[in-house]
């Protein structure tokens, strides 16, 4: 079973019409069945472990509170190593838990803080799957496709989160919690055998793995320096805060609102995964028709209205409707979330950008999940859900200020035009730091798009690794400019320049068009002996240190009207004569 995206051929119509995605999505459906099952059984076996609200609201936080703490490094590893290992790593992983979990609460063993401590290693697991499950639909989908892929692995949760309570309740009614955590570990095996048989044609990897902190740095570093991202994230922290009410206190609304059992609660967390499914199938459509704004604030608005309603509720057919209206605006506004972030970088980073998305996004959830817990367990469960939907209120209100940008315009495929130049000077991987100028000539007429262009260069610099930027103007040549910057080996240096996209090419153009003309920027490399990792003690005690000083230090009352714009630890000095 083997797919490579061709992304020069006409695209499917549909995801479904590939295998290995059909395949996998069927097994990760049934996989969905068993969780879902599963964390029916935990969150009705903590009503009767314990009376708390704060501890039946965790339940569902120590899914999401490892999704926060691991997520990153859980993208490092699925960009580093093969992402199919991966998942099979955790999906076995996880059937291991499940088989634990289900004997303990057969043998009747269990407490509330174990109930938790497995919860917790299942998100574990599921943390770690979740980048390399995420990055790897662009693996199986070509890009043009890749919205809906993400769409329909929604659409596969809720379809099951639909129907899987309901029949998690009915197993936990009839034949008690442990059967369904039964349930939850045979679940596994489907997928297990499906990621076993996949056999991905994954483009040759040329350069070694980095190291798993450098990695995490690099992705850190990627986010930091992509504005789409980086408001897709803002967005997506305040709306899971505001979302978690709705899913942590579903037990509480069942069973103190609504007055039923483990049934009740099946029939309401079915509800909403029906009107979750109902939000994915209707994304595509949305997609064409409206903003990625418009879709997320609209999502926004329907989880608060529904969040409210079932806050008002004290009859079940009044619920019902509210729990689908906040499945739909659920799922429409997490999938567009994840959608944006995954369309928004490379694949050498998606893992990580997706990483970093989840991590704040379930990073919400989970703090939502432990304060609309204190809040139910202060004031009552009524005040906590009203409280929340005002939050889901206020996260759609700020779209007026932050609105989403568009995806899907920028080509982030890399360009695999640059050749490792030869060096005159022996240098191997590790050496280093290197530092780089490129010196351009630039007319006296252009030099403010000039300055402009190289706002956004600094931007790509620093997001594809670089360090240390910095733009100085000649003071004996008025028309010589130079870029400057440094990386820690020679590797880091071939990586930087491999992370080039075709979208960056328009930045490279309008640097060419201002530049003179009949001439080329001219690129220079040089090692940096005094800081060599090779070298050997500088003979002169204290050099190093004074030297590891600016040693540009200007004044802004010095003439020409220097400058130094500070950004964390990188400047940009700018001369104006």
């Amino acid at each position: 079973m083997t797919s490579v995206p061709d992304q020069a051929s006409a695209s499917p119509a549909s995801p479904f019409s590939i295998p290995v995605f059909r395949a996998i999505w069927f097994a990760s459906l049934a996989s969905n069945f068993g969780g879902l099952i599963q964390s029916v059984g935990a969150a009705w076996m903590m009503t009767s472990l314990s009376a708390s609200p704060l501890l039946i609201a965790l339940v569902p936080a120590a899914t999401t509170l490892p999704i926060m703490l691991l997520s990153l490094w859980a993208g490092a590893v699925a960009d580093n190593l093969e992402r199919r290992k991966v998942m099979i790593a955790c999906q076995a992983f996880m059937l291991l838990v499940s088989a634990l979990l289900a004997a303990t609460a057969w043998a009747g063993w269990m407490t509330p803080w174990l109930l938790l401590g497995f919860t917790f290693l299942l998100g574990c697991a599921t943390a770690i799957n979740g980048p390399a499950w995420q990055a790897s639909v662009g693996d199986m989908v070509p890009r043009a496709i890749l919205p809906s892929a993400v769409a329909m692995n929604s659409m596969g949760f809720n379809l099951a989160r639909s129907v899987g309570p309901a029949l998690g309740g009915v197993i936990v009614a009839a034949a008690g919690a442990a059967a369904a955590f039964v349930t939850n570990a045979v679940s596994y095996l489907g997928l297990l055998v499906v990621l076993a048989r996949w056999r991905p044609e994954l483009p040759p990897k040329l350069l070694p793995r980095e190291r798993l902190g450098v990695a995490m740095l690099a992705g850190l570093g990627y986010v930091a320096m992509s504005p789409k991202i980086k408001l897709v994230l803002l967005r997506a922290g305040i709306f899971g805060l505001g979302a978690a009410a709705v899913s942590a206190l579903m037990p509480l609304v069942a069973r103190d609102l609504l007055g039923g059992g483990a049934l009740t609660f099946g029939v309401t967390s079915g509800a909403f995964g029906f009107g979750a499914v109902l939000g994915a199938l209707s994304s595509r459509r949305l997609r064409t028709r409206y903003s990625v704004e418009a879709i997320v604030r609209s999502a926004a608005l329907a989880l608060a209205i529904g969040t409210a309603l079932t806050g008002a509720s004290t009859w079940l057919w009044v619920a019902l409707p509210g729990y689908m209206l906040a499945g739909a605006g659920w799922v429409l506004a997490l999938s567009t979330f994840n959608v944006s972030v995954q369309m928004s970088a490379p694949r050498w980073v998606v893992a990580r950008a997706v990483a970093l998305y989840q991590m704040v996004a379930f990073g919400g959830m989970a703090g939502g999940a432990w304060l609309f817990g204190w809040v139910a367990e202060q004031d009552g469960v009524v005040t906590a859900l009203y409280t929340a939907a005002a939050v889901q209120f206020v996260a759609a209100l700020l779209g007026l200020w932050r609105p989403l940008p568009q995806i899907g315009d920028d080509n982030l495929d890399p360009r695999g035009d640059w050749q490792e130049p030869d060096t005159a000077v022996p240098v191997e991987p590790r050496s280093g730091p290197i530092v780089v100028t490129i010196e351009y000539r630039i007319p006296a007429g252009s030099i403010v798009p000039f300055l402009a262009a190289m706002s956004e260069r600094r931007r790509i610099r620093r997001r594809d690794g670089a360090h240390g930027w910095q733009l100085l103007r000649d003071l004996g040549e008025s028309d010589l400019w130079v870029e400057r910057y440094h990386v820690s080996t020679w590797l880091d240096y071939v990586r930087h320049n491999q992370r080039r996209t075709h979208a960056d090419m328009a930045n490279l153009e309008a640097l060419r068009a201002i530049h003179v003309e009949g001439e080329r920027p001219v690129v220079r490399q040089k090692i940096d002996k005094l800081f060599h990792r090779d070298r050997s003690a500088h003979p002169l005690p204290g050099l190093e240190a004074n030297l590891r000083h600016p040693v540009h230090r200007f004044s802004a009352k010095r003439p020409f009207g220097k400058r130094c714009i500070h950004s964390g630890c990188t400047r940009i000095i700018a001369y104006f004569l």
